[in-house]
């Protein structure tokens, strides 16, 4: 009797062991803690739910709840010491014809992974877990919580193929002729695509030739007008190297600019480093220490790498590298642009202070944004409690998890203030999903500032710094711009438009000429003020990891009705005001243009007669450097004439009757503005 019982015995414990090695002998579970013995049955199917890479071994459960849950299963348990790296899949229909639901790898600590999904009630879930990083026995658990349904979406979108946006790399949306309408922008070798917005969400589509060799963007792009003729110029960022497409005067040809110099890019960005004007070109190095190329104002790069090359900036000098996406900022309100940095696989992110004068200052641990461990490939910063500073989330693509810091700033003392860590109460710690690029936009045109990254899903901001996770099933992140012109910004992945529907919120939208600063008003600090009380926007070039978006600044305002200010701050220092302009338009502003005809800053120069009909004359007090250049430019931001200067004075005889703005370049290259009357 106890060998026939011993016999069935080993029978039902080897039937156990393998119950689980295929979908159709998998093991149905409940909740609790279940062990995996081995990874050693069939492995899951083509194409995995997660990490991309199939496995040679599986193992399979299958769970049916009785009840609407939210349901995690996580290896991340006090069961396994140390933690395994493991890597899960959950599928539904049937075995043989399986649908990806969700998946996880690397989420929980030391790589074991942790996924969270909606399991409807009488709904069978396959869980098989698989080999691709390791085979040995480990447990698992399975939870169950109350399903609380989400609110209703604050936006909808419509999803819209253009099998025309088909180049290698489509991961920019900005302005390219000149139009302040975005277009979509497409790089492949030796050719630019351009989809020209001609109407709402209708394109004419010109592909420009681009000769030579030229790094692909297999990691970012970014656009501006480096080299001021009116169109925007690119540049591609690679693991080798980058390029720049140079726009050629009117926007009809480019041409390939490639440095020779090595770097492993990560973010790319244009922005005037040292205000001169004119804007350079930046780039994270993963393997070194940063990388930027300073322009001289004739289309000519130098270039510098950080605590390198003699008299470079301190721009991020690490040389174990780690810097994967770049963001400037003003966080300190004082009308220079400040830099952050993500890193991953260990240092810590850093916050460089612009002090002017080409000196950069690293406070990462005063500010305490220093945290570790991170792994983040990109964050993203704006003003979230509309307080009038920047704050910052850094987005997690690896299991340390999101964070989220509150600026704390106070102007009104010469002390650095250091950030609070406010993950906690923001609702953002929730999250367990990972992404490359996390971007900031109002998209719902609520007045609050809403995150986008990984997961599909866009956190939406509900004020005082909670934010509110709404999943969006198939929409990833892409380049964000206002596609069909209606005032709410579309987001565009690969060849995909997600247009926005409007929910009757009202916006506003800038656009900006610069004249004494960059063409583009990188840079710029744009406020406006309402019932409301006040936002802001800088504006950026190249944010999150990978894509460029627009380079004009949206708002939204809600229900209100009235705007009764709008403030643009230039990098040159000029402030531009315009009073109750109405909502639900685009505003093109051009740098000094709202400025009187007797305010000017021309620092010790005054000019004369104000109108003038022939000449402008220029005085200077004793000691002021001599004028070198004067530069007139149109309303539109046209450069009119360039003169170097040897007897004070400049004609304007030729000009048409209007008003024209004037810049004067002293010997010292410092640059003043003004504006005067041709009569």
């Amino acid at each position: 009797m106890k060998k026939i019982t011993l016999f069935f015995l080993l029978i039902a414990a080897s039937w156990y062991s393998s119950a689980q090695d295929t979908c159709a002998s998998a093991l149905a579970i409940t909740a609790g803690i279940h062990s995996v013995s081995a990874v050693n049955g069939s492995p899951a199917p083509t194409p995995v739910c997660t990490g991309g890479n199939l496995a040679t071994f599986g193992e399979w459960y299958s769970y049916t709840p009785s009840t609407t849950y939210s349901v995690t299963v996580s290896s991340d348990i006090a069961a396994n010491t140390p933690r395994k790296d493991t890597r899960v899949h959950i599928y539904t229909g049937i075995c043989g014809a399986l649908t990806c639901y969700a998946g996880d790898d690397d989420t929980g600590s030391n790589y074991s992974s942790v996924v969270t999904f909606v399991a409807n009630a009488g709904t069978t879930y396959y869980i098989a877990w698989d080999n691709r990083w390791n085979s040995a026995a480990f447990s698992f658990q399975l939870t169950e919580a109350p399903y609380i349904p989400p609110p209703p979406p604050p936006i909808s979108y419509t999803p819209q193929t253009i099998t025309t946006v088909n180049s290698t790399y489509n991961i920019c949306v900005v302005d390219m002729n000149n139009d302040y309408k975005d277009d979509i922008v497409g790089v492949s070798t030796n050719n630019l695509k351009i989809h020209h917005q001609t109407g709402p969400a209708t394109f004419s589509v010109t592909n420009y030739p681009v000769t030579g060799t030229s790094d692909m963007p297999t990691w970012s792009m970014a656009a501006g007008d480096y080299n001021r003729d009116g169109y925007n110029d690119l540049v591609l960022g690679s693991g080798s190297g980058l390029s720049f497409w140079q726009s050629n005067n009117d926007g009809t040809t480019y041409t390939n600019i490639n440095p020779t110099d090595y770097i492993f890019c990560q973010r790319t960005n244009f922005v005037d480093i040292n205000n001169d004007g004119n804007l350079d070109a930046f780039s994270c190095h993963d393997v070194a220490p940063n990388v930027y190329y300073l322009n001289n104002g004739s289309n000519a790069f130098t270039h510098y790498q950080s605590g390198v090359t003699p008299g470079s900036y301190n721009v991020g000098t690490l040389s174990n590298g780690g810097n994967y996406a770049s963001l400037w900022t003003d966080y300190d309100n004082d009308g220079d642009v400040d830099l952050f940095i993500s890193k991953c696989s260990g240092p810590p992110c850093e916050l460089h202070r612009n002090d002017g004068n080409g000196v950069f200052t690293d406070i990462s641990a005063i500010a305490q944004i220093n945290t570790t461990p991170v792994q983040s490939w990109s964050s993203a910063v704006a003003d979230f409690d509309n307080d009038g500073d920047m704050d910052i989330f850094v987005g997690a693509n690896g299991g340390s998890g999101h964070k989220f810091f509150r600026n704390n700033l106070d102007t009104t003392n010469n002390v650095e203030e250091a950030f609070t860590n406010i993950t906690a109460a923001s609702g953002v710690g929730t999250d367990t999903s990972i992404s490359r690029d996390y971007i900031a936009y109002d998209f719902d045109n609520d007045g609050k500032v809403d995150i986008m990254g990984g997961g599909n899903k866009i956190f939406f901001n509900q004020g005082n710094n909670v934010f509110s996770i709404i999943r969006y099933p198939g929409m990833a992140i892409g380049s964000v711009g206002d596609l069909n012109s209606d005032g709410f910004l579309d987001i565009a992945n690969n060849n995909k438009i997600y247009y926005a529907a409007p929910n009757g919120n009202n916006w506003l939208k800038v656009s900006l000429i610069g004249i004494q600063s960059n063409k583009n008003g990188i840079g710029a600090r744009i406020e406006i003020y309402g019932a409301w009380g006040k936002q802001i926007r800088d504006v950026r070039s190249g944010e999150g990891f990978e894509y460029m978006s627009t380079l004009n600044a949206h708002f939204g305002i809600g229900t209100a009705t009235q705007i009764t200010q709008v403030i643009i701050r230039w990098p040159s220092g000029t402030v531009d005001t315009i009073t109750n302009p109405n909502p639900n338009q685009t505003l093109l502003i051009t740098e000094g243009s709202t400025l009187g005809i007797d305010e000017n800053t021309l620092g010790g120069f005054t000019l004369y007669p104000n109108p003038a009909n022939d000449f402008i004359r220029f005085s200077h007090k004793s000691g002021t450097d001599f004028i070198k250049t004067v530069s007139i430019f149109d309303m539109a931001g046209r450069v009119i004439k360039t003169e170097n200067i040897t007897d004070n004075s400049i004609s304007v005889h030729e000009l048409q009757k209007g008003t024209y703005m004037i810049i004067l370049e002293n010997s010292n290259g410092n640059k003043y503005s003004s504006k005067f009357i041709k009569e």
